[in-house]
């Protein structure tokens, strides 16, 4: 069979795309203060605070600093790999672009409402304790703190319900864009 390449698509946005994002907690060195953000390139311990990442949208930087900010001034501590010893694990990160619903997970182990200037409206807060020795997001238990478990987002016109594990595209507006070019070729 023969087609035509028609290029890559561009997404609308190319910074502040992402809908979901995982940070973990960790420190930026041995014993160090304590760190919110993203594993040091070719490093499974060392965390840089995300502060600025050019993935996400402002609102998740400006709850990433504020959670850091109440964990820090708390004395909080983060969960250690090799000793299995520690409270706070990740923050995970869902916003719907079109909605600007926001939801907030703070992952910790079991061991232990804020005003936000953002665009968007965190519609649910949840606290989820994992257990396990493995370095993933995933809930031994799922406590609702605040609001609703699930946001709204829109995709050509259709509404989608989206949970903290929902399988959904993290560049929603990227997606818009791929599934306009399939439902041109095969028709409304």
């Amino acid at each position: 069979e023969s087609y035509e390449f028609e290029g890559i698509k561009a997404s609308p946005c190319q910074f502040g795309y992402r809908n979901k994002m995982e940070f973990s907690f960790g420190d930026e060195y041995k014993d160090g203060p304590l760190s919110l953000g993203l594993h040091k390139k070719g490093s499974t311990y060392d965390v840089l605070t995300a502060s600025d990442c050019k993935l996400v949208h402002p609102d998740m930087t400006a709850i990433l600093s504020s959670v850091l900010d109440f964990f820090t001034e708390l004395g909080a501590v983060h969960y250690k790999k090799m000793q299995h010893t520690g409270y706070l694990r990740h923050l995970l990160l869902r916003r719907g672009v079109t909605s600007g619903e926001i939801l907030v997970h703070v992952i910790t182990t079991s061991q232990a409402e804020y005003d936000y200037p953002l665009e968007g409206k965190i519609v649910g807060i949840m606290h989820i304790i994992n257990d396990s020795l493995s370095d993933v997001v995933q809930s031994d238990e799922t406590r609702l703190l605040y609001g609703q478990d699930y946001f709204y987002e829109t995709l050509l016109g259709l509404r989608f319900k989206i949970s903290t594990f929902s399988f959904f595209q993290p560049n929603s507006l990227a997606a818009e864009v791929l599934y306009s070019i399939v439902r041109d070729y095969i028709g409304d």
